[in-house]
């Protein structure tokens, strides 16, 4: 920990719609402008997410459309050669790229080998990309998900269940070791609660075996869940204990709708906090405990909360921790909350934006449930709406 004792606070105008936007022409602006506005009624976005799956089960031609919009809007592209021009646009602006694989919950060892392999093509790419820091990864498409459940729950695994398990055991191991080789990050993605037990066990076991001088292996804590304040502190003290550099990535939650639904229809407590201050209060308990401890912990505090965003800021020079200090970052979303990215790198902080890519008929369920996120977190659809008018009317103004 640095300990300067100069160490300030850096103001960070969040308002400042030029310096937000500075890297969009007045058409890519405009078009987010549309984008947004569409967005910002839930019953659009439901129609239009349940027209778009049912067009591509049908294979009707609607691809070309989708790409150009919403995948446009929050995707890099099909293919990792695509992605590249808007890696270099971030890094020109000193953001960092986390780069992932948007493909979910396959079904097949076919699939989970080949979504191994993209995964190793992608980290073979970030190697001569120096501003790839980070390849994110979900279980869910490297094991079956009902083995992942079942890991879950502690239930014993048949033969075949227990080589299944093996087998995805050695592709993620794989894919961690050349991380490490590579000198690239992995965010290990959470997931629905049902099958999250399976995911940290998996994640305190790689991190054991490669986070011992460096912060290769990040686990994601939701803190929108009632249990994951204490079971951060249970993965500092496990990793204490092991020896190895506790590496989190602290986020609300994705999946509210889904995990209440399940709790109501199975009879279990519902996991999720009753209101949204409660779900702050924890999420900023989080980032005070992990920036606290920096010493043997790496965080990512990954939002689009201006609030927590000061909360870093206030907590580094509490601490006296510089900006740029290597184990505290903050990621946003591409495609959204560009003031607090391009704000905060501007500032001198570790800025990284979570960028998607992969075939766009795959990348579909990732789109939709992020969209449907967004739109019912507290009005983000309107804040980003807000933003890009104010811009748009300050450029016409000719400021």
């Amino acid at each position: 920990m640095n300990t300067d004792l100069n160490t300030r606070i850096i103001p960070l105008p969040f308002d400042d719609t030029q310096l937000a936007y500075a890297h969009k022409s007045n058409r890519e602006l405009s078009k987010s402008h549309w984008l947004f506005t569409l967005m910002n009624y839930p019953w659009l976005v439901d129609i239009g997410a349940r027209l778009a799956t049912w067009a591509l089960r049908h294979r009707l031609p609607v691809q070309w459309f989708i790409k150009h919009t919403i995948y446009e809007q929050f995707c890099g592209g099909e293919n990792l050669n695509e992605v590249a021009n808007i890696i270099h646009k971030l890094g020109a602006s000193h953001i960092r790229t986390i780069l992932d694989y948007g493909v979910e919950e396959k079904t097949t060892e076919e699939d989970f080998e080949r979504t191994g392999q993209q995964l190793l093509e992608t980290l073979a790419y970030g190697y001569s990309h120096r501003h790839i820091h980070i390849v994110s990864m979900k279980l869910s498409s490297l094991f079956m998900f009902s083995l992942l459940e079942k890991v879950s729950r502690i239930e014993q695994l048949d033969t075949p269940e227990k080589l299944a398990w093996q087998r995805g055991l050695d592709r993620v191991d794989r894919i961690c070791r050349a991380a490490e080789d590579a000198g690239i990050y992995i965010h290990m993605d959470a997931e629905h609660s049902w099958i999250q037990g399976a995911i940290d066990q998996v994640a305190w076991q790689m991190s054991a075996r490669y986070n011992k001088t460096k912060p290769i292996v990040i686990n994601a804590i939701q803190l929108y869940r009632k249990d994951r304040l204490a079971f951060l502190e249970a993965s500092h003290e496990h990793a204490r204990n092991h020896g190895y550099i506790c590496a989190v990535k602290l986020v609300r939650g994705a999946y509210m709708e889904k995990e209440r639904a399940r709790a109501r229809e199975m009879g279990y407590p519902d996991p999720i906090h009753a209101t949204l201050k409660d779900t702050h209060k924890a999420y900023n308990k989080a980032l005070a405990y992990g920036i606290a401890h920096i010493e043997d912990m790496y965080v990512c505090n990954a939002t689009h909360n201006e609030e927590s965003c000061r909360m870093q800021a206030e907590l580094m020079a509490k601490y006296h921790v510089q900006a740029g200090h290597p184990r505290i970052a903050t990621a946003q979303l591409y495609g959204m909350s560009d003031n607090i990215s391009y704000v905060m790198a501007r500032a001198g902080y570790r800025v990284e934006k979570y960028l998607p890519y992969g075939p766009v008929a795959e990348v579909i369920p990732y789109l939709i449930r992020r969209t449907r996120e967004n739109t019912a977190a507290g009005g983000q659809m309107s804040r980003e709406l807000s933003r890009l008018r104010k811009e748009l009317k300050r450029r016409h103004k000719g400021g």
